[in-house]
């Protein structure tokens, strides 16, 4: 290769599925997982984002899903970035996600912005129906070697 490389890509693609549990001790387990698969394999994606929009992702599936069964996590690094998928039994599919917002907020209420941030801070997002429900994903870009982090 000519020049200078401006981020370090992966060579490989790898990937981890776990099904959690239907309740908000799916979030801390999915936060987890996702940083332990961006270090392990050293990958260039922000791990702070990949786990904050994972975070949002697992909790709106547990908040907004009705059911028992599990929901499932999937984590994709590519050499490109990393996608994140949750699947969740509902085949609905999630709020504003892809389409454009047409209220705001109210700024006094807790919730309502987790699929805000998922659209400004990701790549892409998006969902697609699956057998047993829906997949709600994102994607991060690898982040350039010099504004990553020390």
């Amino acid at each position: 290769m000519n020049g200078l490389a401006l981020y370090e890509r992966p060579a490989e693609s790898a990937s981890w599925r776990i099904a959690l549990p239907h309740t908000t001790a799916a979030v801390p387990v999915a936060r987890a997982l996702v940083r332990s698969a961006l270090a392990e394999v050293e990958h260039a994606a922000d791990c702070d984002t990949a786990e904050l929009l994972t975070a949002e992702l697992v909790a709106n599936a547990v908040e907004h899903t009705a059911g028992r069964g599990p929901i499932e996590l999937v984590v994709e690094l590519r050499p490109g970035g990393c996608q994140v998928e949750v699947h969740d039994p509902d085949p609905a599919p999630p709020g504003h996600l892809t389409r454009p917002v047409i209220e705001e907020p109210d700024l006094w209420q807790e919730g309502g912005r987790g699929l805000l941030l998922i659209r400004a801070l990701s790549s892409s997002c998006g969902h697609r129906p699956t057998a047993s429900g829906k997949a709600v994903w994102f994607r991060l870009p690898v982040v350039p070697a010099q504004r990553r982090p020390a």
